[in-house]
């Protein structure tokens, strides 16, 4: 999938792509912080068909929507010949005593057997991410290990 880059001076950024059916859809990403996701009319893709603006916190919760699911289901695939290996998303909750500290703290390895491969984060992945990255609440967490494992590591994320 090309994306394409689009430099709106005085403005911000345009991000965008060309969906099979000739629209575009895209985010502004505004000089002053303002996100706008934007769908293009049919026949003209420098107009805008519609358009929301979006917060900070709800542009990363669409972008983990969008993004996770994907990186799962890729690494499921993956697996698929493994028997017993599983992979799951686990969030960081706003709750949980592990928001703002290092991944390290979380012991998830040693104590449930269970491998963090990545952490999507505001639309963004951070792949294999080492002990020392901060976990976030919001992040959510691409486990690989096995059913058990992967239920402890989720209650240790929450209750620690």
């Amino acid at each position: 999938m090309n994306v394409e880059v689009t430099p709106l001076p005085g403005i911000g950024v345009r991000k965008d792509f060309a969906l099979r059916n000739g629209r575009r859809v895209g985010v502004v990403t505004q000089r002053d912080g303002k996100i706008r996701l934007i769908v293009s009319k049919p026949d003209d893709p420098d107009a805008c068909l519609a358009e929301l603006y979006l917060t900070a916190d709800e542009a990363s919760a669409l972008a983990n929507l969008l993004g996770a699911p994907q990186l799962v289901a890729q690494l499921t695939e993956e697996h698929r010949d493994l028997p017993g290996i599983h992979t799951r998303q686990i969030p960081v909750r706003d709750d949980s005593v592990f928001d703002g500290r290092p991944l390290g703290d979380t012991g998830l390895r040693t104590r449930t057997g269970v491998s963090v491969v990545a952490v999507m984060r505001a639309g963004q992945i951070h792949a294999s991410p080492s002990p020392d990255f901060t976990l976030t609440a919001g992040d959510l967490l691409v486990a690989v290990g096995t059913a058990e494992g992967l239920e402890h590591a989720k209650k240790i994320l929450l209750h620690g």
